[in-house]
């Protein structure tokens, strides 16, 4: 079964266009690689992820919380940069990456069922050598999802 991230996009303008709250924020290590990353852990911020932005800094990303372990989906309407998403299970190891186009409706979805989904700048994971099997360090410090 599949779940999509985005489920009601329509509903979503009147929140990129008030403005989101500050989200909290974690440190993540991909190997010998620092991360700082914005969460995600409610259906709202979940659904507005890096919509509406125009860059995210380097070394920087979101971290999504699902309540369950799925084969979550991720699209980019109305995220105007390009991302890097990787599907992480549990234990924060990387399942699947995938590379995704700004404005979008492609669906991008976990190999298996995953329980984070981490986006980065384009081509960070690969730039770094990290790839499926890879583990993500500090996910387990994440705010429990709602």
């Amino acid at each position: 079964m599949y779940s999509l991230v985005f489920p009601a996009l329509g509903l979503l303008l009147p929140l990129a266009s008030a403005g989101a709250a500050e989200l909290p924020r974690i440190e993540l290590t991909a190997g010998f690689y620092r991360i700082e990353a914005e969460v995600a852990a409610d259906d709202p911020t979940r659904m507005q992820g890096l919509m509406q932005r125009r860059s995210l800094p380097p070394n920087s990303g979101m971290l999504f919380v699902f309540a369950q372990a799925d084969q979550h989906c991720m699209w980019m309407r109305n995220t105007y940069l390009p991302l890097s998403v990787a599907f992480l299970d549990e234990e924060g190891r990387i399942l699947n990456i995938a590379d995704m186009q700004p404005q979008t409706d492609n669906n991008h979805c976990a190999a298996k069922a995953a329980r984070y989904a981490l986006e980065m700048n384009l081509g960070w994971f690969s730039s770094k050598g990290i790839k499926s099997g890879s583990r993500i360090l500090g996910v387990e410090k994440s705010p429990r999802p709602r």
